[in-house]
């Protein structure tokens, strides 16, 4: 017979040996896809853009009227295969007092929901708390879709825009053919997201590293291009965030619309915003114009340069909106300076790099490259030439440029990229904004973001072009109304906007302290892989609320408000709860807030969040341990 102690270790052994078994299954799930399938290396001659026969059709610049051809024809293979998915994501949340799928049976699908996510700026930070999020609303996250998980609600979107670090997430996603959070960070299946290596001193960490990057870049400008800083950051972004050799110097933005899986409907649409400086701006504001890079094109919806070109040639001479002389480049658009272009606010980080501690040939190689980028001044993103020169000469300011300079998308304060999600023709209901910038001098949101787009869409001089957004009450309320604190809905009343309404319903998801005090600074360029996880296991409960089924029921009725009300349909029971809670109601505290320092919530993680985006070795040991420590109290 067993003595009393090994019996009262029993089942702190069956504890441990679970453990190891659930760890040991996971390990060996095959659910996690490889990296053999991705964004296509098509420049012709890696980073250096090069002369190319131009497509059949006459390439032009397009009015921004209407959405652009290629996405109207990409949206009909989506339609189909994003409401089969929302529908069976709305069918399990379980909805009381509504019927996914015979309300999904009885109207034609422009009466249907349309979804848009936008992942705000805030460099590292911003890339990992939105990951968080991004694996939370994806059903390919192992028990994503368990009651009070929200996988599923990513495979029923149709855009995802991201700017400065969202950029980077969303850039690293695409790159990589759609892939999950999970395998990217992954340390046993070489996952891409390695960021104990700071893109100041590479993955070499020696001088092969900026070599490199100042022979790929030299190479751009020989060929004629003007260089700038975010050449040089883009190349190094791209060796955190491209898996490929040397950072994938062929991977070109365009390159997404080739792709099988994104011809053929089966994920969301990429938008990457960034802001357009215009002649002797120093200081850009609400009037500048927001630019977006989707697969197919690049420009504004802005009435100042109104106008759209074909993103596969950028780089080709253009005047009026036509080429110039028949000819056409590729490989300009690259995916590291698409990703640069809207982050170069990152570009001062590099300016520091002469600062470090670099000896020898390293010191001489940087210390050469910060000079000549010093003595242009090129500390932006330099598009030359100007794809838009001569086009719409009354209302563009560019338009007698030969460089179209671009910045990073959050310089206005408009940090969240609402401005592609907000255009009438995408007929957007449902904005998902994940927030992660650093607004309060203790780095968290503030609504500063959302105050920044509601003044912008105000503003008497029609910059917005009459694009409604929900009605915001200021910085100071957000604080003190604790609007910052949890989601909240704005927009309930879809009319009380601005422009033409309805506007959409913005379902707004600051960052905060769930599991991980996840404000770390913007500038912070390396993590070890356990401040990694964290950040992003903080970014889960961040958007799941910690696995609320009160929160993700909610979810579903903020997806389903504006079709409801197109439809003519009563409200579920269960939705007038959720509005009640959770949509801005009008109030106001302008009272100046103090030091604004959340307490973490400390909420204990499921199991299976914890499984899905930890290394499994990881949360072996974690079992191991908490084993003995339960024996070491026995």
């Amino acid at each position: 017979m067993l003595n009393w102690k090994v019996r009262s270790c029993l089942p702190v052994i069956i504890y441990i040996f679970l453990g190891l078994h659930f760890v040991y299954t996971s390990l060996a799930d095959s659910s996690v896809p490889p990296f053999f399938r991705r964004a296509l290396p098509a420049a012709p001659n890696g980073y250096i853009p090069s002369g190319v026969q131009c497509p059949l059709f006459n390439p032009s610049v397009r009015n921004a009227a209407e959405i652009s051809q290629n996405e109207t024809d990409w949206l009909k293979r989506r339609q189909n295969k994003r409401l089969a998915a929302m529908q069976s994501f709305l069918q399990r949340l379980n909805i009381t007092g509504f019927n996914a799928t015979q309300y999904f049976a009885n109207f034609q699908p422009s009466f249907l929901p349309n979804i848009g996510i936008a992942f705000s700026g805030g460099g590292y930070r911003a890339l990992l708390n939105g990951a968080g999020a991004f694996a939370a609303f994806d059903e390919r996250t192992k028990n994503s879709t368990a009651p009070g998980q929200l996988g599923g609600l990513l495979q029923s979107v149709t855009y995802v825009s991201g700017l400065s670090g969202g950029s980077w997430l969303v850039g690293s996603i695409y790159t990589n053919n759609f892939t999950t959070i999970t395998a990217l960070l992954n340390t046993n299946t070489n996952g891409i997201w390695q960021f104990d290596q700071s893109v100041l001193s590479g993955p070499t960490n020696d001088t092969a590293y900026f070599r490199e990057l100042l022979n790929t870049v030299d190479g751009k400008e020989e060929a004629g291009f003007p260089v700038s800083i975010t050449d040089y950051w883009g190349r190094g972004l791209s060796y955190q965030l491209v898996n490929d050799t040397e950072g994938g110097p062929a991977y070109t933005w365009s390159s997404i619309a080739s792709t099988t899986d994104f011809a053929d409907g089966n994920m969301p649409m990429p938008i990457i915003v960034a802001l357009e400086r215009a002649p002797g701006e120093q200081n850009i504001n609400l009037n500048s114009s927001d630019y977006e890079f989707n697969p197919w094109e690049m420009g504004t919806w802005d009435p100042t340069t109104f106008g759209f070109m074909p993103l596969g040639i950028l780089g080709s001479n253009f005047t009026e909106g036509n080429l110039t002389n028949g000819s056409c480049v590729s490989g300009f658009d690259n995916v590291g300076f698409v990703m640069g272009t809207s982050s170069s606010l990152f570009n001062q980080a590099l300016l520091q790099i002469n600062n470090t501690a670099i000896q020898g040939a390293l010191k001489k190689i940087t210390t050469s490259l910060l000079q000549n980028l010093n003595e242009s001044s090129n500390d932006v993103s330099v598009y030359e030439p100007n794809p838009f020169f001569g086009y719409n000469n009354a209302t563009n300011k560019n338009a007698q440029e030969e460089a179209l300079i671009l910045v990073d998308g959050g310089e206005d304060l408009q940090n969240i990229p609402f401005y592609p999600l907000l255009q009438a023709n995408r007929k957007v209901d449902v904005i998902f904004a994940i927030d992660s910038s650093a607004d309060t001098l203790t780095r968290w949101p503030n609504g500063t973001s959302m105050v920044a787009t509601y003044q912008r869409n105000s503003n008497s001089s029609g910059i917005a072009n009459g694009t409604a957004f929900p009605s915001v009450p200021d910085q100071n309320s957000f604080v003190n109304l604790g609007l910052n604190r949890q989601p909240t809905f704005f927009g309930c009343d879809s009319m009380n906007s601005t422009g033409i309404p309805p506007a959409p319903l913005v379902v707004y998801i600051p960052n905060s302290p769930y599991t991980y005090n996840s404000n770390v600074s913007t500038l912070t360029l390396e993590f070890n892989d356990t401040e990694r996880d964290a950040l992003v296991l903080n970014g889960y409960n961040v958007a799941t609320m910690a696995n609320s089924t009160q929160w993700s029921v909610c979810i579903g009725c903020a997806i389903i408000s504006r079709s409801l009300h197109r439809t003519n349909t009563s409200v579920p029971s269960a939705c007038v709860d959720c509005f009640s809670r959770y949509c801005w109601n009008g109030t106001v505290d302008t009272t100046t807030p103090g030091t604004y320092e959340p307490s973490m919530n400390v909420t204990m993680t499921s199991l299976a969040a914890r499984t899905n985006l930890i290394s499994q070795w990881e949360l072996m040991w974690w079992f191991v341990f908490q084993g003995l420590v339960i024996m070491s109290i026995i």
